[in-house]
């Protein structure tokens, strides 16, 4: 069997190929923080086939209960007394969505993802070694 048919490190050199083209992606935001009408992008989330041996319990939705007259009702999950805003619409006046703050923050969670990722390939790679006998 080819060391390419193995599930685990072919899933491990798609996440290797996924983060060094989102590094690219990012890299491109950051160059063109200065550009008008530059729109940041992102790679959508790498999401493999969930095994169908492996399914999920149905989870029950978790409320809040008065048990005094005197408690404060509380909020549902997704009511919340605060609006969100997503900074990533945010513009400048040359019309520019680019944060360089959270474009950096992404290339360091990029960076650091690869990095585990590349550990774990070697170290797979180091086990499959240690059974040969090498």
């Amino acid at each position: 069997m080819p060391i390419t048919d193995i599930p685990l490190l072919s899933m491990l050199r798609t996440r290797l190929q996924w983060s060094q083209e989102r590094q690219r992606v990012l890299a491109e935001n950051v160059a063109n923080a200065d550009t008008p009408d530059y729109r940041a992008r992102d790679l959508r989330a790498l999401k493999f086939e969930a095994p169908t041996q492996l399914s999920a319990a149905p989870v029950a939705p978790v409320a809040l209960e008065r048990t005094e007259a005197g408690h404060i009702a509380g909020l549902g999950g997704s009511a919340s007394p605060f609006n969100t805003k997503d900074s990533k619409y945010e513009t400048h006046p040359t019309g520019n969505a680019v944060n360089l703050e959270q474009e950096m923050m992404k290339v360091a969670a990029n960076q650091m993802d690869y990095q585990a990722v590349t550990a774990l390939y070697s170290r797979s790679l180091n086990l499959i070694k240690t059974a040969l006998g090498k």
